[in-house]
């Protein structure tokens, strides 16, 4: 495989050109003194790449390490260092933008206080939501704490519904795998955690939400802000669901939000989220270069460093869109010549032009990954051998692996035989089934967490050696719980109550409500509207409720309240009585039911096994 030159120093001057300041030290902390951010845990990135690190990734760890307060351009400003992600700051008539403030409330008042020492106490007069991940909304708070006067909150259309069912939804197993993912539980050190690729890891402070008050809605959209002139390119079904890139036009100044980033991006990221469109993904980034390539100087996003120049940013931009055509085209030409998503992972060539630039390299997507998720978004998980149509699941597969093998002890000798082999891969394969067969055998625990450091260790990819230095440390202490909350009050609040309801539905367990029989009318008086909630053959059926309810068929339950009521009412366990008062919240009915239905909903288990069974 080529690489790119260890030479070229191109990205250190990036990286480093524009720099005002650091925080000093590093490190940011919650109200009760405990750290949510530990930038300077990472100094020993300034030595030598040891045998434990992967020497590319090493590189990358030494560049996304870096923090501060950077001058972009003149008027535009970007803190560095203090998140996964980056916020940037533009100055208006009489105070600053803030776009994407950070995953905590806590690092993105660090960050902001920052800027204001050596910028002046400047009020933020906007917010820009870039896209729908946590890490580019949920410092908000940071920025506008509570009394803050009102100011304009821009992001694409589509970005409220994504951002909170991303959370609530599938938000448990996400949190867990991002455990995984990022390495935030891992030691900081040679052979621990160096990085993740796209930054060095993500904060664990408070997670808050402040819905917008602006959508964007069309590419060439025009706004201003604070005197701040921006122009607008919707780009859906890229890196989010709901994402933009914007351009300053009096700043000469183009964000690509996280659509162009210093790595191979993710088409499925490893935590699990909706699969992303390669094909699409490319065609914004074409449309970028012919829409704003000349009227920018330099193009920045909420990761990594700038690229400055025009034939500079044309060349950046040509390089991520033809990566991404090509992802997508080759994998769906070697599908339909009949090869699956893990044969397609291992024959896939890039071109040389792609595989020697550093910033297509794989540190945080990578080819093999991405290719499968592009079978998956055209074929799904099946790959159409009768074979493993109906296979075992994975313990039941293991005990019978292990039995077909000749016990434990001959998967032991077999896995040690393909690690001095150099095929750690199978060894981990064998390994895996010794465990999940018998996860109290302590000898194949601590064979397959010695595999997952060796293949940790060798990995260009930083969320590969995460999960991989995660597993083996799951492996010898137990199960590391998820170090951020993404479904905290304020998201909660962000929901619409047809999302609150479809947060209950995912919830309820179907064998133990399959014979359970229930009607609740919620009458919102906050959104003016109402819901018939029929619980019906162990399902929770939602159906919107205009006019009179029908006297010949009368619900079992009916309330009346407000969104924040309905919130306070599900967390009390549906304590009416505790809650009606003074008129505000008012039922007719059972209020039993509606505390039979939350008896039948099913916890989340926020620290469920994953390398075990």
């Amino acid at each position: 495989m080529a690489m790119p030159s260890f030479g070229d120093h191109t990205d250190f001057r990036n990286a480093d050109r524009g720099f005002v300041a650091d925080l000093d030290p590093g490190v940011v902390c919650d109200a009760t003194g405990a750290a949510v951010w530990d930038n300077d845990a990472y100094a020993f990135l300034s030595a030598d790449c040891p045998p434990t690190a992967n020497p590319s990734l090493w590189r990358q760890g030494r560049l996304c390490s870096r923090q501060g307060l950077y001058e972009v351009t003149a008027g535009i400003y970007q803190v560095r260092g203090l998140d996964l992600s980056h916020m940037t700051l533009v100055e208006g008539d009489s105070g600053v933008l803030v776009v994407d403030p950070l995953i905590s409330v806590e690092t993105a008042a660090a960050a902001l206080g920052l800027y204001r020492a050596h910028r002046g106490p400047r009020p933020v007069t906007g917010v820009i939501y870039t896209h729908s991940h946590v890490d580019h909304f949920g410092g908000v708070r940071g920025v506008l704490p509570p009394g803050h006067p009102p100011v304009p909150i821009l992001a694409p259309a589509g970005f409220l519904e994504h951002a909170v069912a991303e959370n609530v939804y599938a938000g448990n197993a996400m949190a867990r795998r991002a455990v995984y993912m990022y390495g935030a539980t891992l030691p900081k050190a040679p052979d621990g955690q160096i990085g993740a690729g796209l930054g060095m890891t993500t904060s664990t402070g408070t997670v808050s939400l402040i819905p917008p008050t602006v959508e964007i809605t069309a590419t060439g959209q025009q706004e201003t802000v604070d005197g701040i002139r921006i122009v607008f390119q919707l780009t859906p079904g890229t890196e989010a669901p709901a994402e933009m890139n914007f351009l300053f036009p009096d700043h000469r100044a183009l964000c690509l939000a996280e659509n162009a980033t210093h790595t191979q991006h993710n088409i499925l990221t490893l935590r699990g989220a909706l699969v992303r469109d390669a094909r699409v993904w490319a065609r914004y980034l074409d449309e970028a270069i012919v829409t704003f390539a000349d009227s920018c100087d330099v193009a920045f996003a909420s990761h990594h460093w700038p690229t400055w120049g025009r034939a500079e940013i044309v060349e950046y931009l040509e390089l991520q869109r033809d990566f991404y055509a090509y992802l997508h085209d080759q994998t769906l030409r070697l599908l339909n010549r009949g090869l699956t998503g893990p044969e397609i992972a291992e024959e896939f060539e890039l071109p040389p032009a792609l595989e020697q630039s550093w910033a297509t390299r794989g540190y945080y997507g990578s080819v093999s990954h991405n290719v499968k998720a592009i079978y998956q978004r055209y074929l799904g998980w099946f790959d159409g051998n009768p074979a493993h149509l109906w296979e075992h699941p994975p313990v039941e597969l293991a005990v019978r692996y292990v039995e077909s093998l000749g016990g434990t002890q001959a998967v032991l000798e077999l896995a040690e035989h393909y690690v001095s082999g150099d095929d750690p891969r199978f060894a981990a394969t064998l390994l895996q089934h010794a465990v999940f067969a018998d996860p109290q055998d302590a000898a194949a625990r601590s064979a397959l967490a010695d595999v997952y450091e060796h293949l940790g260790y060798a990995a260009e990819n930083g969320t590969w050696r995460n999960f991989f230095l995660v597993g083996a440390s799951e492996l010898r202490g137990g199960v590391s719980p998820a170090a951020t909350t993404t479904t905290g009050p304020e998201m909660m609040l962000a929901l619409s109550v047809d999302q609150v309801i479809d947060s209950l539905a995912v919830r309820l367990d179907g064998p133990r409500a399959a014979d359970a029989r229930m009607r609740i009318d919620l009458h919102v008086t906050d959104e003016a509207r109402t819901w018939r909630l029929a619980l019906s053959h162990g399902a929770l059926i939602p159906r919107p409720h205009e006019g009179a309810p029908d006297p010949a068929d009368p619900a079992d339950l009916t309330l009346t309240l407000t969104k924040p009521q309905l919130l306070g009412l599900l967390g009390s366990g549906g304590r009416i009585d505790e809650l009606e008062h003074g008129g505000d919240l008012v039922h007719s009915g059972d209020p039993a039911v509606l505390r039979a239905l939350l008896g039948l909903l099913d916890t989340p288990d926020p620290r469920f096994p994953v390398v075990t069974p």
